[in-house]
């Protein structure tokens, strides 16, 4: 819409759009932190679920901010179009319904948000935000530039495998699924948090939200749509 409309190009309207994004975003976090899952007693947000995905997700948008200034305006266009094309048939093969969360006892906002999950995930995004900032005060290319780049490595994935490590043990679980799943295989988890880089690279690459690929996946696992 950006380009179409207002006019912008395509690298333009990539980077003005995440932009807008990251605000929507916020504001999203702010009125969900507080709101409780429909049909079990526990917080909207899973907070081990984002622990698994989210770090991944940060390292994928700097891997595709990457590929958006390498790649051309027209390959970003037509890149944009096949996106949207393929994921709006797979959204169509779920049937997306809604529970009421009406009658659902209220806490305090305190009770529900798990700190220290959502601790790590603040760690992760000032991080990986020091390591940006650092690095355009480097030399492009230089021997800094890239140990700063491969830097962000560690701590996106090293987050992501604690959360791993421990659903694979059955220490934890993916709780928003209603369900005691005792530990999770490994190559299911690897295929989860590549689907996690995967979306970040199409997000930083192309624009969109990171939600554009995991929303269809968390579909697909039997997460409820809130």
């Amino acid at each position: 819409m950006l380009a179409l409309i207002i006019g912008f190009d395509p690298k333009s309207s990539t980077a003005i759009s995440k932009c807008m994004i990251t605000g929507a975003a916020a504001a999203t976090v702010c009125y969900n932190i507080r709101q409780r899952h429909p049909t079990l007693e526990l917080p909207l947000i899973d907070y081990d679920l984002a622990l698994l995905f989210q770090p991944m997700l940060v390292l994928g948008i700097s891997i595709g901010v990457g590929f958006n200034v390498i790649f051309a305006d027209w390959m970003i266009t037509v890149l944009l179009i096949i996106v949207f094309i393929e994921l709006n048939g797979e959204l169509t093969q779920h049937e997306v319904t809604t529970e009421s969360k009406e009658g659902k006892p209220k806490v305090s906002l305190i009770e529900n948000i798990c700190w220290k999950e959502l601790g790590l995930l603040v760690v992760v995004w000032i991080l990986i935000l020091a390591l940006q900032i650092a690095k355009n005060y480097s030399t492009t290319c230089s021997v800094e530039y890239w140990v700063l780049n491969f830097l962000q490595i560690p701590v996106t994935v090293g987050v992501s495998s604690y959360e791993a490590v421990f659903l694979y043990k059955g220490r934890r679980k993916i709780a928003s699924k209603g369900d005691a799943v005792a530990n999770w295989r490994v190559h299911k988890l690897v295929i989860y948090c590549g689907f996690g880089v995967l979306a970040g690279v199409l997000g930083g690459m192309l624009g969109l939200g990171g939600g554009f690929i995991l929303g269809p996946l968390f579909l697909e696992m039997g997460i409820p749509p809130q």
